[in-house]
């Protein structure tokens, strides 16, 4: 799993990080940054994915790059 956050579409709303805490947080900028390693399980992920309100968040589950089909 590869996990990509778009830094300009990234508001900061931290709605990742209440959903996923142990995978994301916020740099000193207020964008949000992938922990590593990333503490959550792939659901978990997924769902701070979702719940992205500028989908900012792309998830790559695939070794290929393929993104999972919405």
């Amino acid at each position: 799993m590869k996990i990509h956050i778009d830094r300009q579409a990234c508001i900061g709303s931290a709605a990742c990080v209440a959903t996923a805490g142990k995978s994301f947080s916020l740099d000193g900028e207020g964008k949000a940054v992938v922990l590593n390693p990333p503490g959550d399980d792939s659901a978990t992920i997924l769902e701070a994915e979702a719940g992205c309100p500028t989908r900012a968040i792309q998830v790559l589950l695939k070794e290929d790059g393929d993104l999972p089909a919405k």
